[in-house]
């Protein structure tokens, strides 16, 4: 039985946004959205590996790297007219990358709903943000076990 633990950069993340007033939240989810990292140029000849999100309304695709050593690199697009969901791929891209597999395995299934958020923004978006979770979480099982 995996123990589900939030690893620090998530951990990091969250307490970013609970500190705040909750007025303040969107701001901070706005802030991600812009500093969502672009996907490395060598995804561009292979459309195949960008997984799409199916629970988010705006075109959101994700791609997991899983190395050798085990370690974990996730890459998304969110499109600019989206913010909300572009800032929640961005903090899964920043919080998961780095992370071993059983790190990322073992992140808690509700932390979209653990940020501070769910009043803030619809509960569609947050589905959406828990989508974009559970699809990483697969695509590093997939890779692990293969």
């Amino acid at each position: 039985m995996t123990t589900h633990v939030l690893p620090d950069s998530l951990a990091e993340i969250r307490d970013e946004f609970l500190e705040l007033p909750e007025a303040d939240r969107l701001q901070l989810l706005l802030e991600f959205s812009n500093d969502l990292p672009a996907v490395p140029a060598r995804y561009d000849e292979h459309p195949e590996l960008r997984e799409r999100v199916a629970e988010c309304q705006s075109p959101v695709y994700i791609i997991i790297d899983v190395d050798d050593e085990g370690m974990v690199a996730m890459h998304a697009t969110a499109p600019k007219e989206a913010p909300t969901t572009r800032g929640f791929a961005s903090i899964l891209v920043q919080g998961i990358t780095g992370l071993t597999s059983d790190a990322v395995l073992a992140i808690p299934d509700d932390f979209p709903q653990s940020i501070g958020l769910t009043r803030a923004v619809s509960p569609l978006r947050i589905a959406g943000m828990t989508g974009m979770l559970r699809r990483a979480k697969r695509q590093v099982a997939a890779k692990r076990a293969a």
